[in-house]
């Protein structure tokens, strides 16, 4: 089973999705907080799929995404956020982010992301 990594400064934001995810079979399931929080855990389990927000508090995740990308070139990183402006989706793909959902989001649209991601 694939390791997924939940990445938001909002409980609520990373229960939502772990609720979606875990009624859909995927049970490895890790959290962070913040983009620092992220990186080390990153690190530490070597997750097949970063669900991850922009804006958080002490990294963002824009600098949590190059981090992790400096760690592995290869790494699948999907960022949210409330703010759909343009150049933040464009500045995220740039830096290597697989895809963009931006919130609120609905459950079915996490779930065709990862299941396209994971196959």
């Amino acid at each position: 089973m694939a390791k997924i990594l939940l990445v938001d400064d909002a409980a609520f934001m990373r229960m939502m999705v772990k609720d979606t995810l875990t009624k859909n079979g995927y049970t490895d399931i890790y959290e962070a907080a913040d983009g620092v929080q992220a990186v080390e855990k990153y690190n530490e389990v070597h997750p097949d799929l970063v669900i991850m927000d922009i804006t958080m508090p002490n990294m963002d995740g824009l600098e949590a995404l190059k981090a992790i990308r400096t760690i592995d070139a290869n790494a699948s990183v999907v960022m949210c956020s409330a703010m759909g402006q343009e150049a933040m989706v464009i500045e995220a793909i740039k830096s290597g982010a697989k895809d963009f959902i931006v919130k609120p989001f609905k459950p079915d649209r996490i779930l065709k992301t990862v299941t396209t991601i994971l196959g």
